[in-house]
C-alpha cells in the first residue's frame, strides 16, 4: 500500500468561490493500493473539500472545460492530464477562465 501524499490543492480565477472562498489547502491524501492520479484527486476534491455547484468545477471524470490545471507551474497536459501520477509535495492550481456577466 503506498504511503499518505501530502499535496498543496490551489484554486484561483473565481474557482475558489465553489470552496468557500479559501484559495490554498493543505491536503493528506490517504495511502491507498493504486497511486493518486489527478483522476483520483478530482473525486477526492469533489467530495472532501467542493462545497457547491459540483458541475461548475467537475465534468464527467475531469475538470470542465476552462479551467486550467497545473502541476508545480506546469500545464498538466505536458504531464498526461487526469494520468498524472502525484508525488509527495506536489502543488496543483486550478484556474477558472470562465467569468460570469
Amino acid at each position: 500500500m503506498a504511503a499518505p501524499l501530502s499535496v498543496e490543492v490551489e484554486f484561483g480565477g473565481g474557482a475558489e468561490l465553489l470552496f468557500d472562498g479559501v484559495k490554498k489547502h493543505q491536503v493528506t491524501l490517504p495511502g491507498q493500493e493504486e497511486p493518486w492520479d489527478i483522476r483520483s484527486l478530482l473525486v477526492w476534491i469533489k467530495k472532501n473539500l467542493l462545497k457547491e455547484r459540483p458541475e461548475l468545477f467537475i465534468q464527467g471524470d475531469s475538470v470542465r472545460p476552462g479551467i486550467l490545471v497545473l502541476v508545480n507551474d506546469a500545464d498538466w497536459e505536458l504531464l498526461g492530464e487526469l494520468d498524472y501520477q502525484l508525488q509527495d509535495q506536489d502543488s496543483i492550481l486550478f484556474i477558472s477562465t470562465l467569468h460570469g456577466g
